[in-house]
């Protein structure tokens, strides 16, 4: 090379232009080698563990533009990289064999660019594996750009870290061990300093500016895991591709696991789980394990590899709103940790359709009934290519009355509307499985593990008796009660409940499931009277503290039976608490204050609480033969993974019920059948609603009903039952024919049903309720309000106390008490019924006890005590608490209503704010605190008096000094408190700036200068 030249001229060694077939590597994309396009997504090939096995390495297509095309720079034929290839293809020619010296002119001369022109030249295999960049001496190139003097120092980096390898051995296993050499020298050919110039010049381009060197450096690994397109190179060799540590997913993933979760390794099952074929392409899955067995997780992996790889949003359907507030703060952390939302879909939240973000994808935590709401919302917007993966928990409740119709009908609209969206259910052990995998046309993985073995017991008189379907009578023979008990105990407990609890606690923990929620009352108070006084020493600071907080929880009142059976470490679990007296017990049974509980079967469908024992007191739900299903789903909660090494089940049976127990223990599951003809066909009719209002068609033949009809359709066939629901519709005026005389299209009245989600039965009532209420809508007041958004399905369950009713009506201003004649109920007639005289006129009973229950809320809203209100009522605190969630829900769906029906417009401000009031029904301030995943009106009173007074200054809060301030809450309580307010806070924040870069965006329609010359 001669210093006065301008360009570098270098003679090609072959005429021939190179083929570029010759350079391509199993990163190059998929598109260059001719393997068609290359789509943005995690392999289909791969297969993971949670630890690095010796497996075959596989293919990863990379869906980066090959920015240099035919040629490998931007320089034309002059191409930069095509002459560091021929450079380096000459140096390893002249190392191997050296060069005439007729050729010498010709060769342009490189050895100024040595350190040294006495450096020994080393191997031609040194030179075939570390490139000719070995031969570059350690001055800085001082003229060179940032960006290239970082690429010459991780060079040099992996150039020290080949040398002090031996052979050719690499820092993980090979992909095959008997190659020969010849292969391995290819190999090692292929690292030249073009592909790394290459590799580094692809990183510059993608690589934020005015960032630290090591931020860029960290972000390049995250981001090279994530997208799986380019695997992280621990060295230079090609050999050390990483497969991903944790099942495709960055490690980041696996360490949060074990810092969030304390989880370091997967079971077999969920391993092999997250291996299947079907789960690599993508295909649909429904997988049935035992009750604990783990089945979330896999899940969770599943969501968290669509959000991140696939950069899909996910769906995860859960049945309750309980559930679904214990998930929220569960998977907020990793929503912060790993940039993605999570956004709760419960009770009267969540916006339709969602949030549009460009730049987050979003993880939706749904209710059964949330989550069809938000399906329709993304198929009317044509979002629905946005929604990757659809996660079903409680897959079995597709055979649960009309919630079963709806799971139904979310899932085929999604199978219908997105061939990309992937569905996963997770079920119960069901008898009939083959019909719901061709409904969902899905694949199927059984296994009956359990982390903890679970012994099954039957409890005939004073036997017990182990459970074995070998046995003849299923019954074998266990051991004798040996319980010394008096005659008054004989008396009080015949069914040795006090023997067998005792045999465990406190030692141990235990559930004794009731048939009602009375019993469970009572059965509390029984055990306590016999338990020994040693009891009340165990823990006794802490229950203290839980007695405390129960009673703030009421404002100053305390359940009687909770204050007696507490100091002995026992409580009850049921639908009579209120959602916050629930969330203490269970936290408190949860870290061993309370030893055992009585609960009713909510228990064991709600929140995972196992126990060392668990008793069903009866095979009895009210005045109903227990189900298989729900059988199973109790005893399921017996043994707790990591504390027991066996779990025990007993079930306490009368002589009458031996038999049909035998059924009950042994049969084989029950059989899950489609619920669209549940009610008189309601799910049928809301379904072809909705399809009508959304403009889609040849949509049956996707429906559970269509595969099960020869069982279902026995009356009449499936069309049939679709022309009977059509005609009933368009007496409704739901829907109407269009005027070619054959297209069905929806009307307003129904196109405001489907969208509010509000029953059919109710959409023409509420339309005139409404209608109604306009002529003169009370404004002074929430109460003509509060009257509009009482639920019609929750009047049926209260029945009118007549003397509280008068009271509670003669209390009201003169304008409220002229609304409620106005609606049908006057003051006459509710003060002959309280004298329980007779009333000639006839009133309608169902607008009179929804102004009934009208008025419960309309006390709490004004008090926000809900214990007071309970005792002025006579209604049980639980029931109260289920109408203020009803009415917040169901205010929430009639806003949606109004939204579609301009007639209704005035109504739409005062809803959203009516809506906001009775979803938390507390003191305005505590509303923002209690917005967060699980702040309770307790919980949000003491962090209130402690400070933290805004979303902000929880989002902002250290966990650590939140532990320490308020009183009774551990480090994990505070960190997901904060973890959720910060997904809130960012949650927020997201949807402003979306709003902000809507506002700022260019109109894609914008008139050019043109077209308005030529106007």
């Amino acid at each position: 090379m001669n210093a006065g030249n301008s360009e570098l001229k270098v003679k090609r060694v072959s005429s021939r232009k190179r083929s570029r077939d010759s350079l391509k590597t199993h990163l190059t994309p998929t598109r260059k080698r001719g393997g068609g396009p290359c789509l943005q997504q995690c392999p289909t090939d791969w297969r993971l563990s949670s630890i690095m096995a010796d497996e075959q390495a596989v293919e990863f297509c990379s869906d980066s533009e090959d920015l240099f095309g035919d040629y490998d720079s931007i320089l034309e034929d002059s191409s930069l990289l095509a002459k560091l290839d021929e450079v380096e293809q000459i140096e390893r020619q002249l190392d191997v064999q050296p060069p005439a010296h007729t050729e010498a002119a010709d060769q342009p001369d490189f050895t100024s660019l040595r350190p040294s022109k006495d450096v020994q030249k080393p191997s031609c295999e040194d030179i075939l594996t570390d490139s000719i960049l070995d031969g570059l001496g350690d001055e800085p190139f001082e003229d060179l750009p940032a960006s290239l003097l970082q690429f010459q120092e991780q060079v040099n980096e992996s150039v020290k870290r080949s040398r002090l390898q031996d052979g050719d051995k690499t820092s993980t296993p090979s992909r095959t061990s008997d190659r020969n050499m010849e292969d391995k020298s290819k190999r090692k050919a292929r690292r030249s300093v073009a592909d790394q110039l290459k590799r580094t010049m692809l990183g510059n381009a993608t690589a934020p500016s005015n960032v630290s060197r090591t931020a860029v450096l960290k972000e390049a690994v995250v981001s090279e895991e994530i997208s799986v397109a380019m695997q992280a190179m621990e060295t230079v060799s090609a050999e050390t591709t990483d497969l991903g540590p944790f099942f495709g997913l960055p490690t980041k993933v696996k360490d949060l696991m074990y810092k969030l979760r304390g989880i370091k390794t997967l079971y077999d099952w969920q391993e092999t789980c997250l291996n299947l074929d079907c789960v690599q392409q993508r295909k649909n899955l429904i997988y049935s394990l035992p009750t604990s067995g783990g089945k979330t997780l896999v899940a969770e992996i599943l969501i968290l590899r669509e959000l991140l790889c696939r950069k899909k949003d996910c769906l995860f359907i859960l049945p309750y709103i309980s559930l679904v507030q214990e998930k929220v703060r569960g998977l907020a952390s990793f929503g912060l940790e790993l940039d993605f939302m999570v956004e709760e879909y419960a009770g009267s939240k969540g916006k339709f359709p969602p949030v549009k973000r460009r730049n987050k994808t979003s993880l939706y935590i749904a209710t059964i009934e949330k989550a069809h709401s938000l399906v329709n919302s993304l198929i009317e917007s044509s979002r629905m290519e946005n929604l990757g993966l659809v996660v079903v928990d409680e897959l079995h409740m597709l055979g649960d009355g009309s919630r079963g119709a709806i799971i139904e009908m979310t899932l085929a609209k999604v199978l219908y509307m997105s061939k990309s969206t992937q569905i996963i259910g997770m079920s119960a052990t069901l008898g009939n499985i083959k019909d719901l995998q061709t409904f969902l046309r899905a694949e199927n993985y059984t296994n009956d593990f359990r982390p903890v073995q679970l012994k099954e017991y039957v409890k005939l008189k004073d036997t017990i008796y182990e459970v074995d379907p070998k046995e003849d009578e299923c019954f074998r023979f266990s051991r004798a009660l040996n319980f010394k008990y008096s005659s008054g105990m004989q008396k009080m407990d015949p069914d040795h409940i006090i023997a067998l609890v005792t045999e465990v606690i406190p030692a141990h923990s235990c559930l004794v499931f009731c048939p009602t929620k009375k019993n469970c009352e009572n059965v509390a108070g029984m055990i306590c009277k016999y338990l020994k006084e040693d009891f009340l020493q165990l823990r006794q600071e802490e229950k203290s503290v839980l007695l405390r907080e129960l009673r703030e929880s009421g404002n100053g009142s305390l359940c009687p039976v909770l204050r007696r059976t507490v100091p002995y470490g026992l409580a009850y679990h049921h639908s009579g608490l209120t959602s916050e007296e629930r969330k203490l017990v269970e936290e408190a049974y949860s870290n061993g204050v309370l030893c055992l509980l009585t609960c009713t079967s909510t228990l064991a469908a709600g929140i995972n609480l196992p126990a060392r024992r668990v008793i069903l007191r009866s095979p009895y739900l009210a005045t109903d033969f227990l189900k298989r299903s729900q059988y199973k789903q109790m005893v399921g909660r017996a043994g707790r993974a990591g504390i027991d090494s066996v779990g025990e089940s007993i079930l306490i049976l009368q002589d009458k019920e031996r038999n049909m127990a035998q059924h009950l223990v042994c049969a084989p599951m029950e059989k899950c059948f489609s619920n669209l003809k549940h009610d008189e066909g309601k799910g049928l009719l809301s379904l072809i609603l909705s399809l009508v209002g959304l403009n889609v068609r040849d949509f049956l033949c996707g429906t559970l009903l269509y595969v099960q009809q020869e069982q279902l359709c026995v009356e009449r066939s499936l069309w049939e039952e679709v022309q009977q629901c059509v005609e009933l519709l368009k007496e409704k005026n739901l829907i109407t024919v269009a005027a070619d005389g054959q297209t069905l299209q929806v009307t307003k009245l129904g196109k405001a049903t489907y969208k509010g989600s509000v029953d059919l039965a109710h959409s023409d009532v509420l339309y005139k309720d409404l209608s109604k209420g306009l002529e003169g809508l009370l404004l002074n007041s929430y109460l003509h309000l509060v009257y509009l958004v009482t639920p019609y399905d929750m009047i049926s369950q209260c029945k009118p106390d007549w003397m509280t009713y008068f009271r509670q009506f003669t209390l009201l201003s003169a304008s409220e008490q002229k609304m409620s004649a106005a609606v049908g109920v006057p003051e006459s007639f509710v003060a002959r019924k309280a004298a329980g005289q007779s009333v000639k006129k006839s009133v309608n009973m169902e607008v009179v006890s929804r102004m009934y229950l009208a008025l419960v809320l309309f006390s709490l809203l004004k008090e926000t005590n809900l214990w007071s209100v309970a005792d002025r009522f006579q209604l049980s605190r639980g029931f109260i608490q289920t109408l203020l969630s009803s009415s917040s829900a169901f205010c929430s769906c009639v806003l949606h209503f109004t939204e579609e029906l301009e007639e209704f417009w005035p109504f739409r401000a005062l809803l959203s704010e009516l809506t906001r009031r009775l979803s938390y029904c507390v003191r305005a301030e505590l509303i923002p605190l209690m917005e967060v995943a699980g702040v309770m009106e307790l919980r949000a009173k003491q962090l209130y008096n402690a400070g933290y007074k805004t979303l902000t200054h929880l989002a902002n809060a250290d966990p650590a000094v939140l532990s320490r301030t308020i009183e009774n809450m551990f480090n994990k309580q505070a960190n997901q408190i904060v973890a959720s307010a910060k997904m809130l806070l960012s949650e927020k924040a997201a949807a402003l700036q979306e709003e902000v870069d809507e506002l700022l965006t260019l109109p894609s329609d914008l008139p050019q200068a043109s077209n308005t010359e030529q106007v």
